[in-house]
């Protein structure tokens, strides 16, 4: 038998709001109630599990510090990081903000300044759970170059695989001396094997080479250092276009009207909107055509999109961000039976020639058709009166463009200067240009 003072401390517990008048007409009422109560626990409970259970899956650091500071150690990697990161410990990781396991992203400190801290861990095999597992799989990571490489090779190694991924560009050689200069951290004109091994597994990863190739650009993170594949860039203010994201685990949960809603309410006002939306323009015509050829969004969500204190445009994940020679290399020769079978990574798709069951190799829709189908949601709601309407019949345009690239051109950068003009004269000469 329950205690009877336990017996009233739960009465009074879960029955108090209730009335005892309500109570004895209404008896049925007391079991709602409790049901209700359990419920709210047992919804609590499962929410603190997915969350206990996805950081477990998703944050790794431990590992990857393990593994770049034994490769470092070693002798095997290099970098200008390596000795803060493993030797002094004023690099450290702090707040983990992964969405995969093999990418690892942390919000750390360098210097007393917030950075993010970027490291891909391969992903082990099944109920393989032997840190050293990782360790034997980074090795195979850090095999090229090999020892006795000489410096004409390794250049001619980069010149190889710059071409490869960008195309053929008539800046590559520039491209290359940048990424040697970058190589080079002790500045002594010469780069050393762990050095050299270093470079080139960063440049496996697409976020680095974009980052090198567009590092004078206002609008991409600044790459402030490297150890072994581990690279440290600058961190980001707001690293969504939108304050509030819902976990995939409560998405069938929390209606979307519910997450539109409170983000319209959290936005910054439409004159900041305005800015960043600028901003988030000239990175689309930063990398249509640009010095070493273009590159495509093949991932346009709001997440990926950042923007920092001043509302500044920066683009907080360039991951997704592939370039064009790569994306043709992939569609080529690919067999397909719909568009579907010719898509790269999640938005880049070509059209399928049903005749031949091949790829074409154009991506239908442009980078500025999907930043636009962003900036409807972002730009339209608050926006003044006297511009809705041209705002939404430009925007309308943009959304729709699609087609040959090469016979877009001209339309593509009408539309994108448009837009562009259209939101400046409404905010310059204010406190928000």
């Amino acid at each position: 038998m329950m205690p009877r003072g336990l017996r009233r401390l739960v009465n009074l517990v879960l029955f108090c709001p209730l009335s005892k008048g309500l109570q004895s007409r209404l008896p049925a009422i007391k079991v709602k109630y409790l049901l209700l109560a359990w419920l709210g626990i047992l919804v609590a409970s499962w929410v603190i599990y997915m969350q206990y259970a996805s950081y477990s899956e998703l944050c790794r650091g431990h590992v990857c510090h393990m593994v770049i500071c034994d490769h470092y150690r070693r002798g095997i990697i290099s970098g200008s990081s390596c000795k803060a990161l493993c030797e002094q410990r004023t690099l450290t990781l702090q707040q983990c903000m992964s969405s995969s396991s093999t990418n690892q992203v942390y919000h750390g400190l360098w210097k007393e300044k917030s950075v993010v801290i970027k490291c891909g861990i391969e992903e082990a095999s099944k109920g393989d759970r032997d840190p050293d597992s990782a360790l034997r799989q980074e090795m195979t990571l850090f095999d090229k170059p090999t020892r006795g490489t000489s410096m004409d090779e390794f250049r001619e190694m980069l010149q190889s695989f710059l071409k490869s991924n960008l195309g053929e560009q008539p800046s590559l050689s520039t491209l290359v001396g940048r990424v040697i200069t970058l190589a080079d951290i002790n500045k002594d004109g010469k780069v050393s094997l762990a050095e050299a091994k270093s470079v080139w597994a960063l440049l496996q990863i697409n976020e680095f080479l974009l980052m090198v190739a567009l590092q004078d650009k206002e609008h991409t993170p600044k790459l402030l250092g490297f150890c072994g594949d581990l690279y440290v860039t600058e961190r980001v203010g707001h690293s969504s276009l939108y304050r509030l994201e819902v976990p995939s685990y409560l998405q069938a949960l929390v209606p979307e009207a519910l997450t539109a809603s409170l983000n319209r309410w959290l936005a910054p006002s439409w004159p900041r909107r305005a800015r960043i939306t600028i901003g988030l323009l000239e990175f689309v015509e930063e990398v249509f055509h640009g010095a070493y050829g273009s590159f495509l969004m093949c991932d346009a969500r709001p997440r990926h999109v950042g923007y920092n204190e001043k509302y500044d445009c920066k683009m907080a994940d360039l991951r997704s961000v592939t370039s064009e020679a790569a994306v043709r290399g992939f569609l080529r020769g690919r067999r397909c039976d719909t568009n579907s079978d010719c898509t790269y990574g999640r938005d880049c798709t070509a059209t399928c020639d049903r005749l031949v069951k091949q790829c074409n190799t154009e991506v239908v829709q442009p980078n500025l058709a999907k930043v636009c189908v962003l900036l409807r949601d972002f730009l339209l709601f608050g926006a003044p009166t006297d511009l809705h309407g041209d705002l939404e019949k430009q925007l309308r345009t943009c959304v729709t463009l699609s087609g040959l690239a090469s016979q877009m051109e001209v339309h593509h950068s009408l539309v994108l200067n448009n837009l562009k003009t259209l939101l400046w004269k409404k905010i310059s000469n204010t406190q928000y240009s």
